[in-house]
């Protein structure tokens, strides 16, 4: 019996050491232990459990009571302090989610139809469609005018004081700001565009005679739509 209580003598004694230790390192305020629930939590990209918290705050925190603080502090802001099954997280207010839409620009590249088109508005505006077809030697879908109008490239110019009184197509500053244009004499030569196969006024070699619809250029090149794949 002796033994047993000598033995377990110096059990108790560490244990006894090892609170006084303990005592030594008093907890953090409050306050502050909200400060570092909030940082931890700020950059966690995934939910954090309250053990997770306190085995990265100092000895003696109360992780769980500074949530509740930190919670209260956070309520009607744009972020929350939210439980996400056992752990918890910062997120933005339900109510403000739909300002985290992303938008992403799709690049897609223009069918030569288009360009030849855009270019001679560009170029000669104001213009109408039968001018542009007289240039362009084969005749404009409506399609075609009817995207870049879509687009905020062209819009519709005065009537020309003519039979008919056609309506003129001219460019917007929506395409002189897309392309870092001043004014469009800031464009370049008319030369360097048909040099570049963007302007082409002869029907293509082989072409029947007789005017050609952008329909079946199109399809004649794998092109339906206003766009290239």
């Amino acid at each position: 019996m002796t033994d047993d209580v000598i033995g377990n003598a110096p059990s108790d004694g560490q244990d006894e050491t090892t609170e006084r230790e303990e005592s030594l390192f008093e907890a953090p305020p409050m306050g502050e232990q909200e400060r570092m629930v909030e940082a931890i939590l700020f950059a966690s990209t995934e939910a954090v459990s309250v053990k997770e918290l306190e085995d990265r705050m100092p000895h003696g925190c109360d992780a769980a009571e500074a949530l509740v603080h930190l919670r209260k502090r956070y309520e009607g802001r744009g972020v929350t302090v939210v439980k996400v099954g056992d752990a918890w997280a910062i997120r933005t207010a339900p109510d403000l989610g739909y300002l985290m839409q992303k938008e992403t620009v799709e690049q897609r590249k223009l069918s030569r139809a288009a360009i030849e088109t855009l270019a001679i508005i560009a170029y000669h505006q104001p213009v109408t469609r039968a001018e542009i077809e007289e240039i362009r030697g084969v005749s404009v879908s409506r399609g075609t005018i009817d995207q870049l109008i879509e687009m905020e490239w062209i819009r519709f110019g005065r009537r020309r004081m003519t039979p008919g009184r056609p309506v003129t197509f001219v460019v917007t500053p929506g395409f002189l700001d897309h392309f870092g244009l001043e004014s469009a004499r800031d464009l370049p030569g008319l030369k360097e565009l048909r040099s570049a196969g963007l302007l082409e006024s002869r029907p293509p070699p082989g072409a029947m005679p007789g005017p050609v619809s952008d329909e079946e250029e199109e399809s004649a090149e794998g092109q339906s739509e206003l766009f290239e794949d």
